[in-house]
Order: C-alpha cells, then structure tokens, then sequence
C-alpha cells in the first residue's frame, strides 16, 4: 500500500526534469537549425574552424622556420618552394602567416575575453541596483567612448611600449563600454520579471540573482557581442602592428607582416607580399563578423518563438 504513495512523487519529477529537458534540446534545435539556415554564417564558421585549426598546428604544417632569414631568397615569388612567396628578408610567408595567426587570433581571443568580462560585471551591477550605482557607472562608460579610440589606444600603446600583454590589457580596458550597456539594458528588463521577484521572496543573495538567475538570460547578446569583438580586436591589432605599435618583431601577426611592405616598390615587384597577409585579416574579420550575425538571428527571442 504504501509503495504506489512512495512512487508518485518520483514519478511526477522524472516527467518534470524529461520535460525540462525536452524544451531545452529543442530551443537548441531551433537555434541550430536557424544558424544552418543563414548560408553567410556557415560559411563563416567553415573558413574560422580552417583558420584557428591551421593555426593551432602550424609547427606540424608550417614548411619552413618562419623566421630563419635567406637574403638570397628575398622577395622570392611564390613557387614549389615557397607557395606564398618570400618577405624582404627570405623568410617563408605561409610560415609566418600560420605562425602569425597563432599571435593575431590569442589577441583576439584573450582582449575579448577581457572586455566582456568587465563589460558584463559592470553591465550587470549597473542594470540591476539602478539608481546612484547606475548613474556612476554608466557616466564612467560615457567618459571612456567620448575620447577618439584610436586616439587613445595610440597613445597607452605608445607610453606603455609596445608588448602582446599590454596590447591585450589597453584593448580589453577600451572596449567593454558596448557590452556594459549591452548587458545593462537586458538587465533593466530581465529584473522587473517573477522569477527575479521569486529569488528576491526566498531570501536569495544580491549576487546569486545577478549571476545564477538574471545574466544566463541575458547571454544570448552577449555572445553576439562576443562574436563581433574578436574580428575587431584583430583588425585593430593589425592596424597598430602595421604602424609598428603592436606587437614588435621578430614575433609574426598578420598586422607586422604588412609593415614592411607599405613600399611602392615593392607593391609593383612582390605584390604577394602585402596580398596575402591582408587577404588572411580580411577573411577572419568577414568570418567573425558572418558567424555574429548568424548568432544574433538565431539568439533572437522573436525568431525562436516562430
């Protein structure tokens, strides 16, 4: 008699968690499926999971040491030898550029990391306490994007010297003022909702509801954002290696390999040289930006509800 009694409260919460986990898997079904659909955005994941992964193995894949010099070879045009051709100093350009990308994509990659972070911290507090807290953040954000970024990047960069590690930190310390409002604006919406007032009811801590309850929610702009940031974060560090304040040589990105080729000359004589370079920051920013609008269209609540 009492087995049946026991039995039907487990039962009730398997169907639960089952049906839990069935909206789960297909909101993310739906979310796949809207992704696969935008032709752009697969094609951007396709070159990006070529990219990262000739990346990663370049010391298996690179042909040559990309920075063992042979001025014999200087400005060689591509070849069996050298696919891509050779630089001012006979160095492989395919080496240094599968070599390259290891540096330009870390940068990326670790400065967005940085900036969503802080964006999102600040984000996030500002959204949900309001008031003073609001006001004083969101002032400090307006303070930062009214100075000329490139500007200002120029100038930390050039006081600080040129390293990877500060590059990251001026990028990351620039850039989160997008996401902070980003997420601040979700935030002003998400709080007002019951669950919110539910967590609130039960004695649950600033902190939990912030984390725990509010930003899972709130995520999907943010790993849009997320997207985007990497594609400009390379362009941006392959501008300021082309001006000779990013990353310094002998260590290769896609920016300071197009340093030495800013000659007329040798854009008349090598033009391989600067091609092939460009070529690579103009099909990971393209990729970056393809795969974020893809996001952004699959992650939004008005498509998934269709």
């Amino acid at each position: 008699m009492g087995k049946p009694e026991l039995n039907l409260p487990n039962e009730k919460g398997e169907k639960r968690i089952e049906q839990t986990l069935g909206k789960r898997r297909s909101l993310l079904s739906i979310i796949v499926a809207k992704f696969l659909q935008n032709k752009l955005a697969v094609f951007g994941l396709i070159m990006l999971t070529i990219i990262v992964g000739t990346a990663l193995l370049a010391p298996w894949i690179a042909p040559h040491d990309p920075d063992f010099q042979n001025l014999r070879n200087r400005l060689a045009a591509p070849s069996g030898e050298f696919l891509l051709g050779t630089d001012h100093l006979g160095r492989d350009i395919l080496s240094r550029l599968l070599y390259g990308g290891r540096v330009s994509l870390f940068v990326g990659f670790v400065a967005m990391v940085g900036a969503v972070t802080i964006g999102t911290t600040v984000g996030a507090v500002a959204g949900y306490f309001g008031g003073l807290v609001d006001a004083f953040l969101m002032r400090l954000v307006d303070i930062i994007i009214s100075f000329p970024n490139i500007f200002l990047l120029i100038t930390l960069v050039a006081v600080l010297e040129p390293s990877l590690d500060k590059l990251i930190m001026v990028f990351a310390f620039l850039s989160w003022t997008g996401t902070a409002r980003l997420v601040r604006g979700e935030f002003l919406t998400l709080k007002k909702r019951e669950f919110v007032l539910a967590a609130r009811t039960i004695g649950m801590s600033n902190t939990k509801i912030i984390f725990g309850q509010i930003l899972p929610s709130a995520m999907g702009p943010v790993i849009v954002a997320a997207t985007l940031a990497v594609g400009g974060f390379i362009l941006a560090e392959s501008a300021l290696s082309f001006l000779g304040l990013g990353v310094q040589p002998p260590t290769s990105t896609w920016g300071n390999m197009l340093t030495y080729s800013q000659s007329v000359t040798i854009f008349r004589t090598a033009w391989w040289y600067p091609t092939f370079p460009g070529v690579m920051i103009l099909l990971t920013v393209l990729s970056f930006n393809f795969v974020g609008d893809g996001l952004r269209d699959a992650l939004d609540p008005r498509v998934i509800e269709k």
